[in-house]
């Protein structure tokens, strides 16, 4: 299944490894693994995350506290966000086009 980012959610992807690098060595490649891991759960079962609008679902990371944001296309899989689990919840709601 092919997985696209939104460009906003890609850069919020590199914003938060730059942020968790400054943090300290190596923790930036870390939650890209973990990002990456999120993804491959949610290629393997992709209806299996909750819904949060009728075509928008979020897989939650294991260790960071952050979400993927995603909708099933025909082609795969659209990445809205990434999205830290603490903050402004519904803040990637103008990225969406219905």
């Amino acid at each position: 299944m092919k997985v696209s980012f939104l460009e906003p959610a890609e850069k919020e992807l590199q914003e938060t490894i730059d942020y968790y690098q400054e943090q300290r060595q190596g923790l930036g490649d870390e939650f890209l693994v973990e990002i990456l891991l999120t993804l491959e759960h949610i290629e393997m079962h992709p209806q299996a995350w909750p819904q949060l609008s009728k075509r928008t679902r979020r897989c939650r990371t294991r260790r960071f506290p952050y979400g993927v944001v995603y909708r099933l296309q025909d082609d795969g899989i659209l990445v809205v966000a990434v999205s830290h689990l603490h903050r402004k919840p519904l803040y990637w709601l103008n990225r969406l086009t219905d």
